[in-house]
Parts: C-alpha cells; sequence; structure tokens
C-alpha cells in the first residue's frame, strides 16, 4: 500500500516511467480509499442512506469489480468467463442488485478483494511498457488510450471515494 505521507508521482521500480506514474496515482487513491473505510462494522458497510444510495461495502466491491473488469477487458482483451460474471458481476454496475447482494461481508473481505485485485494489476503492468500505454483503442462511439482507460480506473475509484466519505459522515451514531 502506498504511504500516504510519499507524496511523489513517479520513480515506481518495476515499472517502466510513465506506467510507474500511473502506479503512483493509483496506489495513493487507494490508500486514501482504505484510510476512509477504517474500522467500519458489517452494519455500517451495509447502511443505505436512501432507497436510491448504494452502501459504502457496494461501493468498495463496485471498485474491485470495475478494476477486475478492465484487467480482463483491457489487459486480457476478452470478456468476463462465467465465474467471473457471478463473482464480480453483481457489482460492475452499482444499483438495485448491488443493494440487495453485496451485504454482511465485513470490512476485511472488501480489503482482501481489493488488494487481491490491485496485487493481479500491478503484475499484468508490470509486463508493459510506455508504447503499451500510448496504444489506442477503438470503441463503438470512442477511441482511447490505454493511458486513459487506467486513469479511468482510478478516477472511478476517487469518485466513489468522495461517496464513502459522505456516507460515512451520515451513519447512524454507534451506540
Amino acid at each position: 500500500m502506498a504511504d500516504t505521507k510519499q507524496l511523489i508521482i513517479g520513480g515506481r521500480a518495476g515499472f517502466t516511467p510513465r506506467i510507474g506514474d500511473l502506479v503512483t496515482m493509483m496506489e495513493y487513491v487507494r490508500a486514501t480509499t482504505v484510510q476512509a473505510v477504517d474500522a467500519l462494522t458489517i452494519a455500517e458497510l451495509d447502511h443505505l442512506a436512501d432507497a436510491e444510495s448504494n452502501s459504502i461495502g457496494a461501493l468498495l466491491a463496485h471498485i474491485a469489480a470495475v478494476e477486475t473488469y478492465y484487467q480482463v477487458a483491457n489487459l486480457e482483451r476478452r470478456d468476463f468467463t462465467d465465474a467471473e460474471r457471478e463473482r464480480w458481476g453483481p457489482a460492475v454496475q452499482l444499483g438495485e442488485q448491488t443493494r440487495t447482494v453485496v451485504r454482511g461481508r465485513p470490512l476485511e473481505r472488501y480489503l482482501a478483494d481489493l488488494a487481491e485485485v490491485r496485487s493481479r494489476t500491478l503484475a499484468m503492468l508490470a509486463e508493459r511498457d510506455d508504447a503499451w500505454l500510448a496504444e489506442t483503442v477503438e470503441l463503438p462511439g470512442a477511441r482511447l488510450n490505454n493511458h486513459f482507460m487506467w486513469f479511468h480506473v482510478f478516477e472511478d475509484e476517487l469518485n466513489h471515494r468522495g461517496q464513502i466519505r459522505w456516507l460515512r459522515k451520515r451513519l447512524p451514531p454507534r451506540r
């Protein structure tokens, strides 16, 4: 996990320079996400602020699921297997299914999933170089490069970390 007091982008051993920049940003975002959920109980992770909101636990599961989706789609250039779809599918798209399926999990499970996914991402990014980062991909209605795809992974996490902080401030008081 990144040291949040070490605020230097880049210079990450085992990665090319631009991928190292990306990795240090991803790890800082992850460290601050983990800090934002420190010591939450299952009840707090499952709490819904209203009928349309997502729980903090659902947001954590979503962060791991989105990163897994990008590993599969971008780094491996394939679709989810049935097993991956069963494990990650309910959290890829937030909403009613996530609110009902992603519940009752302790914080340690969410943190283990986030660590497992990130470890795999880092191993796969270490196999790439800066030229790969610049490669473009054509999708229906969009042209983007690999760098943007991985920027989006941590940009999405930043967005949800903000939601997590907002939700945490509004949790019912502990007894």
